[in-house]
């Protein structure tokens, strides 16, 4: 296996779409910031490099995509083999960094010592469930207009728990600003009392020396 640094860090919107190239069991991570209590999912799409025709195709028979997802804390939320292509869930329970590492598996039809470029694609969802599945689920019970308007209020929530986490991090930073502020301002003051302290020390030691020698 060959793992690759972290890739970007991003403060997670209610969707972010993008893809990545990759060699065949190389690891590409990403750290998310997420809110807590925040319902994240992930959708994601493998192509391999085609040599003959110069383009991304369908992956070999036998390819698989494994998906981890843990916290600053190392706690690991998701750690699973999936297909080609699939969709993943995660729920964050505390606010922070979160590491999403991908990594491929090989495949029967690549040579020993080959790794095939890899492009993925990769769609992540913050605060709100699958619609086309949860309306198929909910078909029976309400109308397509009141399951919409409660995906539209599930969004709006989450973009309010968004900012409150925002606000949060900012009152953090305020705090930890103002608490160096005065920690340097008591530095200072520190450093001349004890400048001033070393000047009538050493004002009282010529004095006396002058009186011992007489010279005054």
């Amino acid at each position: 296996m060959r793992v690759q640094a972290i890739l970007v860090c991003l403060s997670l919107s209610p969707l972010a779409a993008f893809y990545l190239h990759a060699g065949e069991e190389e690891q590409k991570c990403l750290i998310e910031d997420v809110p807590g209590d925040t319902w994240v999912a992930g959708t994601f799409k493998i192509q391999q490099w085609d040599p003959g025709s110069h383009g991304f195709r369908e992956p070999a028979p036998g390819l698989g995509m494994w998906v981890t997802v843990t916290t600053y804390r190392d706690e690991v939320l998701l750690s699973k083999l999936f297909g080609p292509e699939g969709t993943f869930y995660f729920t964050s329970y505390s606010p922070g960094e979160h590491i999403i590492c991908l990594e491929s598996n090989s495949t029967r039809l690549t040579l020993p010592g080959e790794r095939r470029l890899q492009r993925i694609h990769l769609d992540i969802r913050a605060g709100e469930h699958d619609l086309d599945a949860a309306m198929a689920q909910a078909k029976d019970k309400v109308n397509e207009v009141t399951f919409k308007l409660e995906h539209l209020m599930e969004q709006i929530e989450q973009i309010l728990k968004e900012q409150n986490y925002q606000r949060d991090r900012e009152e953090i930073f305020r705090m930890t600003s103002e608490d160096t502020n005065s920690s340097v301002l008591w530095w200072a003051f520190a450093q001349t009392l004890i400048f001033i302290s070393v000047g009538i020390f050493q004002m009282k030691y010529l004095k006396d020396f002058f009186m011992a020698k007489k010279l005054v």
